[in-house]
This record gives structure tokens, sequence and C-alpha cells, in this order.
């Protein structure tokens, strides 16, 4: 997992949510993913499917069996979709997601019996740090825009 908060924090560098992904295989780290959906204006751009993408191109498979995802923030439902559909064998998440997880705050898919591939799941990973940083980041943000504001107001005020 530390090495997912490491790329968790290359993603904060860049003021993007502070996520982020490794994919190990056979004890070794294969891919490697942070958030990037403001730098490329993508929805797409989740550490998590940005890492199974380059565990893909890897093994030139879209079959990732045999490999396992860390990542610093509880799946959310497209990525718990790729997750599956990409047979990883194993998910080890930091921070649980109240807002919108999918491996069971908000819902399981990876409990859902119909589909095809259930990989193992297990959350609350130095789950304290990796919240954290997720605070931290939001924190900064918000203390940003109110400075923002404030400096736009005094700006109007002719100050």
């Amino acid at each position: 997992m530390s090495e997912a908060i490491n790329e968790a924090k290359k993603a904060q560098a860049l003021d993007e949510v502070p996520i982020g992904a490794v994919i190990v295989y056979q004890g070794e780290i294969v891919a490697r993913g942070y958030n990037r959906r403001e730098l490329d204006q993508s929805a797409l751009g989740h550490a998590e499917l940005l890492a199974i993408a380059q565990a893909c191109t890897a093994k030139n498979s879209w079959r990732l069996t045999g490999m396992d995802l860390f990542v610093t923030l509880e799946p959310c439902v497209m990525c718990a979709g790729a997750i599956i559909n990409s047979r990883l064998d194993s998910v080890y998440f930091g921070a649980f997601d109240p807002k919108a997880g999918a491996a069971g705050s908000v819902t399981n898919v990876f409990a859902l019996e119909k589909l095809n591939h259930h990989p193992h799941v297990q959350g609350g990973i130095c789950a304290e740090e990796t919240g954290q940083l997720l605070t931290n980041f939001f924190k900064t943000i918000r203390k940003r825009k109110k400075m923002q504001r404030k400096a736009g107001n005094l700006s109007q005020n002719g100050l």
C-alpha cells in the first residue's frame, strides 16, 4: 500500500485528488496509476483505470488473472466494473468512500452474485493515512476557495 500512497502523492502534487494505485504480479509492481481527471480532463482518469490499462499493456492481455490491485480509496462503481472485467484476483484498498464506494460503502458491486468474477476484496488498509491525505487535500482546496472569494470581495469593494 505504501507504493499506492506514493502514487497518490504524485496526484496531490498536481492538484489532483490524491488517489493512487499499483498492480502487483508475483510480488512485483507491474503497473502504477494516480488520479489524472483534471490534468487530462477525462472522467476516465481514475488511478485504478490507468493502472489497469498499463497492466494490460505490460501483459499484452486484458485478463489480469494472478494480479492484485492496491488502491488508496475504495473503488467507485466504474472502477469496480473494470476490476471485475479485467479479472484481477484481489483488491486491497485504504480509506472507505461513503459517497461513491462500490465495495460496501454505498453499494457492493463485487458481491453481485450474477456477475462472472468475484475478486477477493479487503478494505481499511492504512485507512488512517490514506484518509488523512484526502482530508488534508480537501481542506486545502476549501481554504484556497475561501481566500479567492475573500480576495474577489476586496477587489469588488475597491480595496
